[in-house]
């Protein structure tokens, strides 16, 4: 991984074709709020396949938790389909067969010429593409476990989101104010934060 690709740095803003084609970027695909981010080898790998089978029992978790996912591979829009319908997701897989994000981020997995995949990585970001966690998933178990992916995102969601703890006495004197601009849904939504801070 690119050196300056560490915690609390800010991840580069890819664009690249989704599973149906159309372009998106992916601060528009987080909508300010925590993402988990899968690089993947792409749909030849058991190991990506066995990852993305976990990721599919946590997504129900992460859409009542207000949490966002996206895959990337090197596959190509058929293979990237394949796997995602093989899995059964429904979040973006992101299609990259031109490897710009493997050549960019400097993770080619030069021990498999053949299918010249990327190092597979799992990264875990804050609002507005802000690093929190990197996993390296060369090896499987170097990947994150559910519970891991849990307890990331209840640190990242834990800071960013100003209503967490509803029971401190300032959130309180604030509702009792009328002022509700802190608590969601009756402020501003965390995608129109995340537009005007851009």
């Amino acid at each position: 991984m690119r050196a300056d690709i560490v915690p609390g740095a800010t991840f580069p803003d890819y664009e690249l074709p989704d599973q149906t084609g159309k372009h998106r970027k992916l601060s528009e695909i987080q909508q300010g709020d925590p993402m988990i981010l899968m690089l993947s080898r792409g749909n030849y790998c058991p190991k990506d396949r066995r990852q993305l089978e976990g990721l599919a029992l946590l997504h129900r978790e992460l859409e009542v938790g207000y949490c966002r996912i996206a895959t990337v591979s090197t596959d190509n829009l058929l293979e990237t389909n394949e796997m995602r319908s093989g899995i059964a997701a429904h979040w973006p897989f992101l299609s990259d067969p031109g490897r710009k994000v493997q050549k960019d981020l400097d993770i080619a997995e030069y021990t498999d010429p053949t299918h010249n995949p990327m190092i597979p990585h799992t990264l875990v970001l804050a609002p507005k593409l802000v690093v929190h966690k990197i996993y390296n998933g060369y090896w499987f178990f170097g990947r994150p476990t559910i519970e891991e992916l849990r307890l990331d995102l209840r640190a990242v969601s834990q800071a960013c989101r100003p209503d967490w703890d509803i029971t401190d006495p300032e959130l309180k004197a604030a509702w009792a104010r009328g002022d509700k601009t802190s608590f969601y849904p009756y402020g501003k939504s965390y995608a129109q934060v995340f537009a005007e801070q851009k």
